[in-house]
């Protein structure tokens, strides 16, 4: 089985700076968190929002989602940190 993301949720979180999202491989839930560095841009993390980080999420989730199943299906891991070098 394949993994999935039946749940469009995401949260972030400002303490470890990343936003994170799940996906679901069978019954097992694996949590992925996405580093704001991909999600900044040309903004500089100070003058990015929250909410700026979630709107750039969305807008990229195809994008996101595919690198995710690609580290995913390299690591196997219950928990997966994402940042630039899986969007190369």
């Amino acid at each position: 089985m394949g993994i999935s993301f039946p749940n469009e949720a995401r949260s972030f979180d400002n303490r470890n700076r990343c936003v994170r999202f799940t996906g679901y491989d069978g019954m097992f839930e694996i949590k992925f968190y996405l580093a704001t560095e991909v999600l900044a841009c040309e903004k500089s993390h100070r003058d990015t929002s929250e909410a700026d980080y979630l709107a750039s999420f969305d807008a990229l989730r195809p994008r996101i989602l595919k690198a995710a199943i690609s580290a995913y299906s390299k690591a196997r891991s219950g928990a997966i940190m994402l940042d630039l070098t899986h969007f190369r």
